[in-house]
């Protein structure tokens, strides 16, 4: 495709693709008769040149358009999605999986959009999996869901079809240690088309590119977050175990704010409390939490999470306020209540 190789060249140069042209690309890597060696040669001169806002904004919705439709428009300007980009090595447990059931319990849909674990022992498809969530359905089906348990989700594979052309490409880099645009896609594709998100990233820098690439998307509201730890490294969520570096989209633009465990009246926690481990490791702590109990740590920041959800979509005025419905939903059974009832709807 010669398309390709000429904006594969001016990538060389060091030059920014417009909007236009970086959409193209992305029509063009899933193309089968594009060569792969063609693809990665784009891929990497994109990432060597660095991405910028316009051109994630343009990759994302061109993905987004070619993504299978589950017909959830009447839920999605209330809705909300929590997912972190993945990335940051840290091993922790399912802390956004765990908070979409906390969120959903309090009122909140939520429009879930993952994988299986790519980085991780266990990704939020193999925890929900084990919950009884199928990976396939149709409309009918995530509507009913939405309708009953005020949530639903979106495997990621099946419905983005568009992907598969360039799976091997992608593949190849990641051997080679080569990063891509796609590691941070995913957060921005889900096919539910959420008006409101809480998305971690792995590393501070990528915080203002996903921002304005979110607001250039349009939604409503919503924050990019990332845990600064006291040994440097960084986490891509919220969590109490450090200081969260927050900027605002939306609503909230050009907000940048340091949510600290402190100003939240919150335990700093321990990073081994937060620490997970294989599905069976995540599902036993999974139920422990939810049934009232779990690591003080990984509780707060669970509740952390849940509390900026709820302040995200305008449930309650504050963060703090946010945290405390939590708390309540958790020790109140509201959440355990919710989770069994995934079950039995699921077995339906």
């Amino acid at each position: 495709m010669a398309q390709l190789v000429n904006l594969t060249e001016k990538l060389a140069q060091q030059e920014d693709l417009l909007p236009e042209e970086a959409s193209a690309a992305a029509l063009g890597l899933t193309r089968a008769d594009v060569p792969d060696g063609e693809k990665e040669a784009f891929l990497t001169a994109l990432a060597a040149k660095g991405e910028t806002a316009e051109e994630v904004a343009a990759f994302a919705e061109t993905f987004r358009g070619l993504a299978r439709d589950p017909e959830v428009a009447a839920w999605a300007p209330a809705a909300i999605d929590v997912c972190g980009t993945g990335g940051d090595k840290m091993g922790t447990f399912n802390i956004s999986t765990t908070v979409m059931f906390v969120v959903a319990a309090g009122g909140v849909p939520v429009l879930k959009h993952g994988n299986r674990s790519i980085t991780s022992q266990c990704g939020s498809a193999d925890l929900l999996g084990a919950l009884g969530v199928p990976m396939e359905g149709d409309a009918a089906l995530f509507q009913r869901s939405l309708r009953e348990l005020n949530f639903t989700f979106f495997f990621a594979p099946a419905f983005h079809p568009a992907f598969k052309a360039i799976a091997p490409v992608r593949q190849a880099l990641a051997r080679r240690g080569q990063r891509t645009i796609f590691n941070i896609l995913g957060p921005l594709i889900n096919p539910g088309r959420p008006a409101h998100q809480l998305l971690g990233v792995f590393a501070e820098p990528w915080m203002p590119v996903m921002a304005a690439a979110l607001d250039a998307m349009k939604l409503a509201n919503g924050y990019i977050a990332h845990c600064r730890l006291a040994d440097g490294r960084g986490m891509d969520e919220l969590s109490c175990a450090g200081s969260n570096q927050v900027l605002g989209f939306g609503r909230s633009r050009n907000r940048r704010e340091e949510w600290t465990p402190a100003r939240l009246d919150l335990a700093t926690a321990e990073l081994e409390e937060l620490t997970g481990g294989d599905l069976a490791r995540n599902l036993e702590l999974f139920h422990q939490v939810i049934g009232g109990g779990g690591p003080p740590g990984l509780v707060d920041s669970i509740l952390l999470n849940a509390g900026a959800a709820f302040y995200t979509v305008g449930k309650v005025a504050t963060i703090g306020e946010g945290v405390a419905l939590g708390r309540d939903l958790l020790r109140g059974g509201a959440v355990q209540a919710l989770v069994a009832h995934t079950n039995e709807f699921y077995r339906l």
